[in-house]
């Protein structure tokens, strides 16, 4: 089974970049972030017509998460919404069950300006995904939390450290956060197959970063043991980001043993 993670930074902008992706890579699975629609005006019909059954939580004009599944059944929504604050009303995070596995989708909060409340809810969202988390976990489920987790874990996850040192994607208290999974129990599937790094799933628009490649990893899967025994293959489709009217991130994907 194929899984595949998107940010399409705007669902009705790129859909035919998106249809495209999904005709020529076929996931059987494909969780979308930032879909910026609302729940009433999510275009679920257009994925049908290519094979596709969709579950969503959308949020007009901001945020929003999806999961795709390829064939005639709907992924079976678990839950939609991040528990531990009631008054949060983003629209960032949905979990199911497809064909065995726990499919968790996720937009993490951006955190910036540094310091300030943008970078506190951050923290507060991270740790109580790491509380969701560690429920799945202990629970045996196989499971993937897979999305845009807006953490540049490592320095080799980035073009260059010092552009991005005052960035609350590199901030130390967020690496941290993010490490704290890892060592919870969850793998990282992208750095366990490429642990040199160097894999940039996110180029910004501005300052020709596509076309000097200055680019970073923010696009993550990070793997239940069970299923990581059960990882084939993962990998980015970079090629999809050189494209007319592309999403500033591209596709990250994992394949594994059904």
């Amino acid at each position: 089974m194929k899984i595949a993670s998107f940010n399409i930074n705007g669902v009705k902008a790129r859909m035919p970049r998106l249809l495209e992706w999904l005709d020529e890579t076929k996931p059987d699975v494909a969780c979308l972030q930032e879909i910026k629609s609302s729940d009433e005006t999510f275009p679920g019909d257009a994925f049908h017509e290519i094979g596709y059954r969709a579950i969503w939580h959308g949020q007009k004009g901001f945020n929003g998460v999806a999961i795709l599944q390829r064939g005639e059944d709907a992924p079976h929504e678990v839950m939609r919404g991040l528990p531990g604050d009631d008054e949060d009303a983003h629209s960032r995070y949905i979990e199911a069950d497809v064909k065995g596995v726990r499919v968790v989708c996720i937009y993490l909060p951006n955190g910036n300006p540094v310091p300030g409340p943008k970078f506190d809810y951050k923290l507060a969202w991270m740790q109580r995904l790491r509380t969701r988390m560690a429920e799945l976990f202990a629970a045996e489920i196989p499971a993937v939390v897979i999305g845009d987790f807006n953490v540049i874990p490592e320095d080799k996850d980035v073009w260059s450290p010092d552009a991005m040192a005052a960035d609350a994607l590199m901030q130390p208290e967020s690496r941290n956060a993010y490490f704290r999974l890892l060592h919870d129990g969850w793998i990282d599937a992208i750095d366990l197959h490429n642990p040199r790094g160097g894999m940039w799933t996110f180029w910004d628009y501005q300052a020709g970063a596509w076309q000097r490649d200055h680019g970073f990893r923010i696009d993550h899967a990070l793997l239940s043991p069970d299923l990581a025994d059960r990882l084939l293959s993962c990998g980015i489709d970079k090629e999809y980001r050189g494209r007319e009217k592309a999403s500033d991130h591209v596709p990250v994907w994992i394949e594994v043993r059904d």
